[in-house]
């Protein structure tokens, strides 16, 4: 079960919207403000609450990287503050000047998606903060909004109970009717899940709306099918309308909130309800999963968020270490040691791992003197710990072969490539692979199974290069 770790009472209106960093908690509200905690402690930064906007915040979200945070609200405009200092980047008028319902990063930070209350969407340019393109659903506001994880697509909800996919450029590509009485929410999980048989990719995504229902679909992309959007089940675990959906970083998990006061966590694989959480007083209007840690994030209009924490031994609650394995130690980033000490059963040492930097290099050199003078772990047990679960990993890695990094095998054959060539969807692949899988008529990318528009090859002579250096160093 969750256990409650913390709630913050700083707000003091309904609470819309909470995100996630890997080390920050944003929190927004109809007071006017977004709130900034640190996750070491859940302590409000310095510069937090960031005031700016003249009327309700309704969303906020992070850019991919944590540096920069986005806000929108009422008074029409999207608003990029940098998470250093708390200083305002830029302040992005939307064009109708209609109140701004939701704000989102693309995966890459390439672009910054705003929309609105009359249906107007605009595409930002996330480095040059300038407008790049602009839309409008056909029908209703625009209320909620997702980014496929390789950024190539995003989807749209509205307040006419509609889904709609765009592509980057902003071209309509599908539109579905999926909540008879609106829309509230959606978010397209970071995983995509594979089909072995068939060679294609699915996205995943999850829905909720005014008709008391979490819908969890497909999105594939073929050559011969166009977009397929494909309703995968209907979860009808709540009583009420739901107002907030969120996928866990794994997509194991997706969790709901609603008007009837609840939380629930589902299994994506099996649609099964595994934890319902009722300690809210009113409508739940928001929730995140944290990226990197076993957190979730529940806001209200009872004006509070509450923090909880997973177990992460549960099968659900992360596989992260497992993936990172396939890393080499030493290439870990911060996030990947967070991960680590989740799994070591010392999740309460990640603020402190994070505050300190410490990556899979400096993870391997931590000793009794750095964990005492350095990171001021006073408790000798605490320390003796964290020494134990290093050293088995030092060991580990020691007796561990080295891993080939995943750049360096092709995406077709999952194998090190010999010849790499460049093809035309911005991908590497060995030359031979790539030029049987055109052959076979596909005119679509193995990566993204969008059409790939030339079937000019070129070779990778940097990755090449790249390729030998890594095999002379650890294939003597």
């Amino acid at each position: 079960m969750p256990t409650l770790v913390h709630t913050l009472t700083d707000h003091s209106d309904d609470v819309n919207c909470c995100a996630f960093s890997s080390s920050c908690l944003a929190t927004c509200s109809l007071d006017k403000t977004i709130r900034v905690y640190s996750l070491n402690n859940f302590t409000e930064l310095p510069y937090s609450p960031l005031k700016g906007h003249t009327y309700a915040v309704h969303c906020c979200c992070f850019s991919p990287s944590g540096h920069v945070l986005a806000s929108c609200s009422t008074d029409g405009t999207t608003m990029v503050w940098d998470t250093g200092d708390g200083r305002v980047l830029a302040v992005l008028e939307q064009p109708s000047s209609s109140p701004v319902r939701v704000c989102r990063f693309s995966p890459e930070s390439t672009y910054l998606v705003s929309g609105a209350a009359d249906g107007s969407i605009v595409l930002w340019n996330a480095q040059s903060l300038k407008l790049y393109r602009s839309g409008n659903v056909k029908d209703g506001s625009l209320v909620a909004c997702a980014f496929s994880p390789d950024g190539h697509f995003f989807v749209t909800g509205s307040s006419c109970g509609d889904l709609t996919i765009w592509d980057d450029k902003m071209r309509c590509l599908q539109n579905e009717k999926a909540h008879d009485l609106g829309v509230t929410c959606c978010d397209i999980s970071s995983q995509p899940v594979s089909d072995g048989e068939h060679g294609f990719s699915y996205f995943q995504m999850a829905s909720c709306g005014q008709d008391n229902q979490l819908k969890l679909w497909f999105i594939l992309f073929a050559d011969f099918l166009g977009v397929e959007l494909k309703c995968k089940c209907t979860l009808n675990g709540h009583s009420a309308p739901v107002l907030a959906c969120a996928f866990s970083y794994d997509g194991q998990m997706v969790v709901s909130g609603s008007v009837d006061k609840c939380v629930i966590i589902y299994e994506t694989s099996t649609g099964n309800a595994l934890h319902t959480l009722s300690q809210h007083t009113r409508y739940v209007t928001t929730c995140a999963f944290a990226p990197h840690s076993p957190l979730l994030a529940t806001g209200s209009m009872d004006k509070t968020v509450n923090i909880w924490q997973l177990d992460p031994k549960h099968p659900c609650a992360g596989n992260a270490v497992e993936n990172e394995s396939k890393v080499a130690v030493e290439d870990w980033s911060e996030d990947d040691v967070s991960a680590w000490l989740c799994a070591q059963d010392l999740a309460d040492f990640v603020g402190l791992f994070k505050m300190n930097n410490i990556d899979g290099k400096e993870l391997l050199n931590l000793t009794k003197e750095s964990l005492t003078n350095e990171l001021k772990i006073e408790s000798l047990g605490l320390r003796s710990k964290v020494l134990q679960k290093i050293d088995e990993l030092r060991t580990n890695t020691m007796s561990a072969p080295v891993p080939i990094p995943d750049e360096f095998l092709c995406p077709i054959t999952r194998e090190l490539m010999k010849d790499p060539v460049i093809a035309a969807d911005g991908y590497s692949y060995e030359k031979e692979a790539i030029e049987n899988w055109i052959s076979k008529n596909r005119r679509s990318s193995p990566m993204t199974n969008l059409p790939l528009p030339s079937i000019m090859l070129t070779p990778n002579r940097t990755l090449k290069m790249a390729i030998s250096r890594w095999l002379e160093t650890h294939q003597k």
